[in-house]
């Protein structure tokens, strides 16, 4: 599993590296909006256990459908027509649920169980392109990556190694509080060394403070994702990436970490 994790990692990280270096905003747009059409038929796989039917169906399409409008809209629209998107979602969802109500009521929890999967999902990945399109959005964007996807590395190996009380049982028996303590403790150490390098004008305080967030939001994504493979008594996500499992399982930190460092960067900065 080790070999495979890391074998994976060698292959695809200079790839995405060297993607998010040289594309231009609308070529990265439309790359989170593949990423983002493959989580969400793996969280639909999930949701739905597997229920092809529903996968399918065309209020979850409706969902893909307005999720990817949603991701491309922010590289060529106003960043403030990211909520209409949402609204499209939501909307052809309820008009859609309104012909097939009459096979029975399940159809509302396959409206809700799509708006979460629009929110979690296309809305939280949209806000690394809104990132990458602000001042100095290239160096924060590979600073949300490089400590999300470090600290995640951390956690694994910590907690392989020396977790001894499990952070929560109930979700993820896998996890424990050492491995916690040490993806928060890889968090710090890659944010200062990239602030140091590549962000110097970042207060010394605010990347204390933003990783630590980050580092808490991640952990909080990642059980989210643990909770819904466990309602499903699903293992991985998919198999896309070997070694990492799917797609979702990769980037489950990422989704709640990179709206706390845009709303860092817009907010506070």
């Amino acid at each position: 599993m080790h070999l495979k994790r890391w074998i994976t990692s060698i292959i695809a990280v200079p790839l995405l590296i060297a993607l998010i270096f040289w594309a231009s905003l609308p070529v990265f747009a439309a790359f989170i909006s593949i990423v983002a059409a493959v989580a969400l038929y793996e969280y639909f796989f999930i949701v739905f256990r597997g229920d092809r039917g529903r996968i399918f169906s065309p209020v979850a399409l409706s969902g893909l459908a307005a999720g990817i409008a949603m991701i491309m809209a922010v590289a060529w629209l106003p960043e403030n027509s990211l909520l209409f998107f949402v609204f499209l979602g939501l909307a052809a969802a309820a008009l859609l649920s309104i012909q097939a109500y009459k096979k029975g009521p399940q159809i509302m929890e396959t409206v809700a169980l799509q708006v979460q999967g629009l929110v979690y999902i296309p809305l939280c990945l949209s806000m690394l392109v809104l990132l990458r399109a602000q001042p100095q959005g290239l160096a924060w964007l590979f600073f949300v990556l490089f400590v999300v996807f470090l600290g995640d590395v951390g956690a694994f190996y910590v907690g392989t190694y020396k977790g001894r009380h499990k952070l929560n049982a109930a979700i993820s028996p896998g996890k424990t509080i050492e491995g916690a303590l040490g993806g928060l403790g890889a968090n710090l150490v890659v944010g200062l060394i990239f602030k140091l390098l590549f962000i110097p004008g970042l207060p010394v305080l605010h990347t204390l403070v933003l990783v630590v967030l980050m580092g808490l939001a991640g952990q909080a994504g990642d059980l989210f994702e643990s909770e819904l493979k466990r309602t499903a008594g699903i293992k991985d996500s998919g198999s896309i990436l070997p070694g990492h499992g799917g797609i979702l399982d990769r980037i489950d930190a990422l989704l709640f970490a990179v709206p706390v460092a845009y709303a860092w960067k817009i907010l506070v900065l």
